[in-house]
């Protein structure tokens, strides 16, 4: 009676202790003498305690921050750059066999990476072409990383920083560009606005008295301060023109 009260305990023990639950976003890799037989899917799950051992998998995208690294540019520019590492593993056994830390090896070798890729790159072509480099890491990545079972999906670098002295010059240049081109469009302007008086002038200068009416209407707008006393030199143009006015209105008369 005593050894089948024990052995009923040592099933009940065995049995409950052997069951697992795999998530759905889990794979369960199963080691049996510390040899691999196969990868449970998910679901509910049992193993032979002491003789299998599960280890997880989480399959679902991985996020790895690269912290800010030192790095030369082809045309010896140190900058810093911080970048973020996008993966998922897409075969549990060789993430788990293959590689004893698969999250930790991921984000050093993306680190070789970028500043193998950033050494052969000017500094122009990293500031402009940020999005097209970080898709040259991303293959290299993904390329050593497919044995291990693991997807590399993308990298993104965040931040460059650049030094004291050189944001100070590229800051310089931008304002220099900025007043630049605030000169030509100011021209540009005095161009168009010279040719629409240049037709202005043509126009009124075929009617008679146009421009005297012209000079007139402006004096009449300046408004004057009453205390003070404006006096204005008029061309003999405009006298003739004032002239050729009053004639033509006697003749009506």
């Amino acid at each position: 009676m005593g050894l089948t009260f024990i052995i009923i305990i040592l099933f009940i023990v065995f049995g409950l202790g052997g069951i697992r639950i795999v998530n759905q976003y889990e794979r369960g890799v199963i080691l049996t003498f510390g040899k691999y037989t196969r990868t449970y899917t998910p679901g509910f799950r049992w193993i032979l305690i002491i003789v299998q051992k599960m280890i997880k998998v989480d399959i679902r995208i991985t996020t790895v921050d690269i912290p800010r690294q030192e790095a030369i540019t082809k045309d010896n520019v140190p900058v810093g750059i911080n970048a973020v590492v996008y993966f998922r593993v897409v075969k549990a056994e060789d993430a788990v066999l293959k590689v004893q830390n698969y999250s930790y090896a991921v984000s050093q070798y993306a680190l070789a990476a970028l500043r193998d890729i950033i050494g052969g790159v000017e500094l122009d072509t990293l500031l402009t072409e940020r999005e097209s480099i970080a898709k040259d890491i991303k293959k290299v990545v993904d390329a050593e990383t497919d044995e291990w079972g693991i997807d590399v999906t993308a990298i993104k670098m965040q931040d460059i920083e650049l030094p004291a002295g050189m944001k100070r010059a590229m800051a310089a240049q931008a304002e220099t560009e900025r007043e630049k081109r605030a000169i030509i469009i100011k021209a540009g302007g005095e161009v168009k606005a010279a040719e629409n008086l240049q037709k202005a002038a043509e126009i009124l200068g075929k009617v008679p008295g146009g421009l005297s009416l012209r000079t007139l209407g402006t004096i009449d707008k300046l408004q004057p301060d009453p205390s003070k006393t404006i006096i204005f030199a008029l061309p003999v143009e405009i006298m003739e023109g004032i002239k050729s006015l009053i004639t033509e209105r006697k003749k009506k008369e």
